[in-house]
């Protein structure tokens, strides 16, 4: 029997109140004794690893000390970065550090930017203990002075490491780096011109760290059911499909989701055209609904407008400035739950157009690493259940054998201040273009490692 994959109750809600970050020994307690099970349930029994443990034991000292100030720059390709790296941080670092003969002036740990968004779809649990661990929200689009002064409050004045992402949000693919904002360096570079205005003497070092998951036997079970699921969403038979070698089984499903997109935003086909070019005007298409629907012109940065009509979405179904319904009439609550709903319908558009973006990637085939084909069977998952209303917290994710953490050689902002002041636009690029290579370079070496 059929049934809907994923229509909600169109409901408005009271904007969401968070607290003002800080440390609190009692989530502390509770996020040590079931941190470890919570990441079980998401990454199962994998073991945690890191490789060059020198470096980022040595760039912690330093800012745990006092003698710099950190903002780690973590890889975002699973989701699950802040929560390892947090777990990580608070209970493992410390004594992989005192092995390597690397002692702290106080208990490791970092305090992680966010989204408010994280708040709005993580549920009653990410309220309570992202604030209680001090990690601070941000908008994209909007001015949030109040959260950039958090931050800057945090490095210039704080006593740990500040870690955000400098893709800006989940890029599903671990082996390249698509996109890289500017706004990390952007902080740093600033918060170099606040300490030299308040004639402190302290280097600002940006710690690029990257997250690298491996599977093993169950890898290799996991994938083909969710293959067969896939298949099966797409209406082929699996007897028919045993002849096919998995890259013409990911092929062809890949290939049908495409073309259910193609129908319904009305784009005629075209053989001659490969798929990065197909998909790409299914992107268009789909971010030129919503705009159309929130009443906004196409103009702009391509991942502002997608950005803008995120928050558009969010704005509509918690309500900002609203504490509660008490006093509002009956036809009015109606008139709000109406536009929540019409607002979740926008947003199946933008939440179709940001997978589809990191999607343009080539086909797996047979001789590709595994971890490589998990990522892209994922995706193709993702890219279904996009396709019938689905969101990211929809996303399967299939449990890694290890979880590999990689910290490069720090990147020093403070020796760069002149070029900044000199020209902003090329010292911003240049460091950017440093990240980008040190993460390149992580992703080289530990695949060669793992060849050798």
């Amino acid at each position: 029997m059929y049934k809907p994959y994923r229509i909600p109750v169109a409901k408005a809600f009271p904007d969401i109140k968070i607290q003002e970050p800080r440390m609190s020994k009692l989530v502390l307690l509770i996020v040590r004794l079931l941190g470890r099970l919570y990441l079980f349930l998401f990454y199962g029994v994998a073991r945690i690893v890191l490789h060059k443990e020198r470096v980022l034991s040595d760039a912690f000292k330093r800012a745990l000390a006092g003698e710099s100030r950190c903002i780690i720059a973590f890889r975002h390709p699973n989701g699950g970065e802040p929560q390892i790296l947090s777990w990580f941080f608070l209970f493992r670092l410390r004594v992989l550090a005192a092995r390597a003969g690397v002692r702290f002036v106080r208990w490791p740990h970092a305090l992680f930017v966010y989204s408010y968004e994280v708040v709005r779809w993580g549920g009653w649990i990410a309220r309570f203990i992202m604030p209680n661990l001090g990690a601070m929200p941000i908008h994209h689009v909007k001015m949030d002075s109040q959260g950039m002064a958090r931050i800057y409050n945090a490095i210039v004045d704080g006593s740990y490491p500040l870690a955000l992402a400098p893709e800006g949000q989940v890029s599903y693919t671990t082996d390249a780096v698509p996109r890289l904002e500017p706004g990390t360096i952007r902080i740093g570079f600033n918060a170099v011109q606040r300490l030299k205005e308040k004639g402190m003497d302290c280097p600002v070092e940006i710690l690029p760290v990257s997250i690298h998951f491996r599977f093993g036997s169950w890898g290799k079970v996991s994938i083909e059911l969710l293959l067969r699921k896939i298949e099966k969403k797409c209406g082929f038979s699996r007897r028919n499909q045993r002849n096919f070698s998995f890259t013409e089984r990911v092929r062809q499903c890949r290939d049908h989701i495409l073309y259910v997109n193609e129908v319904r935003y009305q784009i005629k086909g075209d053989a001659s055209l490969s798929f990065e070019e197909r998909i790409e005007q299914v992107i268009n298409a789909a971010l030129e609904t919503a705009e159309r629907m929130i009443g906004v012109k196409s103009e702009g940065d391509f991942f502002f407008r997608k950005y803008r009509i995120r928050q558009f979405c969010w704005d509509r179904i918690y309500l900002p400035g609203a504490d509660n319904f008490d006093n509002i009439n009956h036809i009015e609550r109606n008139m709000m739950d109406l536009r929540a709903g019409e607002a979740w319908h926008i947003g199946r558009h933008q939440e179709l157009v940001d997978l589809c973006w990191y999607f343009r990637l080539p086909l797996p085939t047979e001789e590709v690493p595994l971890h490589n084909k998990v990522e892209y069977v994922q995706n193709l998952w993702d890219f279904a259940s996009r396709t019938m209303g689905g969101a990211y917290p929809d996303r399967v994710s299939i449990f890694p054998r290890k979880v590999i953490i990689h910290a490069s050689p720090v990147i020093n902002l403070s020796e760069r201040l002149p070029s900044y002041e000199n020209n902003k636009k090329a010292a911003i690029e240049a460091a950017i273009e440093d990240l980008e290579r040190a993460y390149l370079d992580s992703i080289a070496e530990i695949n060669t490692a793992e060849r050798g």
